[in-house]
């Protein structure tokens, strides 16, 4: 039997033996309100059925050299046995039994997402020619057939068909995207509707999916540095514990004549409120709820002492280029001279950038498109490289017609201070200036920029909202970056940066601010994401390098997701801290109301046990961590 499956029917017989210790312990308490003379069988049975797991626990713990919790829990329990208190010796182990339940199933929630994922993972693919192989032997560059209703078991690209594909799986997107050919498609998606077939770039291994899983799974190993510091509290605290119950037990009756069963009690007491379970659990059970929460919509968190970072996090530095801007150029205006008119700048424009493969050439291209212009034929087409073309107009005047920059143009047309003009305006408002002329005139001027994401300028406010200082670090022209920046309302900006550049300046970043975390896509981003205290990576359409390298991986490619991760971060060790500070409290409370023999043995176990499971009901509610924040961006 493999270690999971032993731990997954030990977790079954621990929820069965819980049950029946409640069962037993409310028909034991009922039994003795009626005064039945059966009451105490029946809670001897809950405290054998509660009791024998955390016995054989706390037997374990000590083979391995360890004080463990459930040996303070087994030695309350046994104390109060011998002092005759039978119903507190139940309630001590089913409390504490049903406080290690509910922090099960705290951490449980998380472990079944990952599952989830894993149960999803296709196992077989359809080949072209229509045979069925298991998704491991399946190569890059094969050919698979994906038919409606089927999920995509292997990462690829669209070669021919179109759909709508469910990719809930992988964004935490409820919409479903519209895919073409030559579009990527991730394994463990839906095909809703078309037909498609698709070329593999990755190996099962590989996946996206997979990858997903195994960020997870290291996820849920990675602790954050206050829960470290818990686990190594309660190493020490225990055995002090223990010492001080023994004195509170020995020293009264030894020395002052004190009754011993009543300082018995109390040493017991003492014990019982010992048990820092409460403490242990506040982190990891929170830790878990949010990254499960998080991964849920689509942020892929590498561990929990990410988040801690993140709640500490002053300042975030973002790539421009599709980070807060979309990535893809768009025309954003056309200007006429000379008493051409639009249509005729676009035609002449459009018809010269056919012979281009510059991305530029596209936004034009698209644009005349939309505005239903047709684009002259042209003819004796030569490029400049990095400058434009030139060509004859063969439905025009037979001139020859030229498309390009303002040095590329100035050699063939001579270009007016009024063009210049509004190529420095155009240029100072970060849009690249494309020149269009008709033999030795400037017809016209068209202005291309990179779109803003919708939701970028929601973004940074929400931000500011959170007091985290937002930053721009690109390697785009200063002009660019002022202009993106200043529609997105971020004042502190660095532009034409190297890659080592924008690592050397999240150092100093560092200094001023203390934590910083990083946003980008791209290779060139690597290198700031790994020298950030927490690297964000687009996943999307991100470059694998930049995945590999981030601490969290937003596959959704929406920014707007990372106020919420930073609302998600600062909410979880504030819960965290109340618990902490909560359980300190009222343990301390009870304490001195134990020894002051103001409180019973069974109210001392009854305030634990509460204060246990509020804990772990508190951090389970960062399951919904953020949402307001996100919604509030995606609105």
């Amino acid at each position: 039997m493999s270690a999971d499956h032993e731990e997954e029917g030990h977790g079954r017989w621990a929820k069965i033996l819980t049950f029946i210790a409640g069962i037993g312990f409310v028909a034991g308490i009922i039994l003795a309100i009626l005064q039945s003379d059966i009451s105490e069988i029946v809670f001897l049975i809950s405290l054998a059925a509660g009791g024998v797991p955390v016995a054989i626990s706390a037997v374990k713990s000590l083979f391995k050299r360890k004080l463990a919790i459930s040996l303070l829990v087994t030695i309350a329990a046994l104390g109060a046995l011998y002092l005759g208190q039978i119903a507190e010796a139940a309630a001590v182990m089913f409390f504490f039994a049903l406080a290690e339940a509910f922090e099960e199933f705290g951490e449980s929630r998380s472990r079944r997402a990952v599952a989830a994922l894993i149960e999803k993972s296709p196992k077989k693919a359809r080949l072209k020619n229509g045979q069925e192989v298991d998704v491991d032997k399946v190569e890059i560059n094969d050919i698979i057939e994906i038919r409606p209703g089927d999920m995509v078991p292997l990462d690829g690209v669209v070669v021919s068909g179109e759909s709508s594909i469910d990719e809930a799986t992988i964004t935490g997107e409820s919409v479903p995207k519209e895919k073409y050919k030559d579009e990527l498609v991730y394994a463990g998606t839906v095909n809703q509707s078309g037909y498609l077939e698709i070329r593999v770039s990755k190996i099962a291994a590989n996946s996206t999916l997979s990858k997903i899983v195994k960020l997870i799974e290291g996820a849920q190993k990675s602790r954050p540095e206050m829960q470290q510091f818990l686990d190594k509290f309660a190493s020490y605290y225990i055995p002090i514990a223990l010492i001080l119950a023994v004195l509170v037990a020995v020293v009264p009756p030894l020395f002052f004549g004190q009754p011993f069963a009543e300082w018995f009690t109390r040493a017991l007491i003492l014990l019982v409120l010992a048990c820092p379970d409460a403490l242990v659990v506040s982190a990891p059970v929170a830790v878990a709820a949010a990254i499960g929460g998080a991964s849920r919509r689509g942020v892929i968190v590498k561990g929990g002492r990410f988040l801690e970072v993140l709640s500490k996090t002053k300042a975030i530095a973002f790539d421009k280029t599709k980070t807060l801007t979309v990535g893809t150029p768009v025309v954003a205006e056309v200007i006429t001279f000379n008493g051409a008119s639009k249509e005729d700048v676009l035609a002449d424009a459009a018809g010269l950038e056919k012979f281009s493969s510059h991305p530029l050439a596209a936004a034009i291209e698209a644009y005349a498109k939309s505005e239903g212009v047709e684009p002259h034929a042209m003819d004796k087409y030569k490029n400049v490289a990095g400058r434009g073309g030139i060509a004859n107009c063969l439905v025009c005047d037979g001139k020859d017609h030229a498309i390009g920059n303002l040095e590329h143009i100035g050699s063939s047309a001579k270009a007016s201070k009024e063009v210049i003009k509004e190529v420095e305006r155009l240029e100072s408002q970060g849009m690249t200036s494309i020149l269009v002329s008709e033999g030795k005139v400037v017809i016209g001027l068209i202005g291309v920029t990179d779109e803003l994401r919708p939701e970028s300028k929601g973004v940074i406010a929400a931000l500011k909202r959170l007091k985290v200082t937002p930053v721009m670090l690109t390697g785009d022209n200063k002009l660019a970056a002022k202009y993106v920046a200043d529609q997105v309302g971020i004042k502190d900006v660095y532009g034409a940066l190297l890659p080592e550049e924008k690592a050397g300046l999240i150092e100093k970043l560092q200094k001023k601010y203390g934590k910083v975390a990083m946003v980008g896509d791209g290779v060139n981003d690597a290198p700031s994401l790994a020298r950030a205290d927490v690297g964000i990576a687009m996943g999307g359409g991100g470059s694998d390098i930049a995945i590999e390298t981030a601490d969290v991986t937003l596959m959704n490619d929406a920014i707007g997701t990372i106020p919420y991760l930073m609302d998600v971060g600062q909410q979880t060790f504030r819960v965290v801290r109340q618990n902490v500070y909560g359980s300190l409290i009222v343990k301390g409370v009870i304490l001195v109301a134990g020894a002051l023999g103001l409180a019973s043995l069974s109210v001392a176990v009854a305030v634990d046990a509460a204060m246990a499971i509020l804990v772990v009901v508190n951090g389970l509610r960062l399951f919904g961590a953020g949402v307001k924040t996100f919604k509030q961006i995606k609105a």
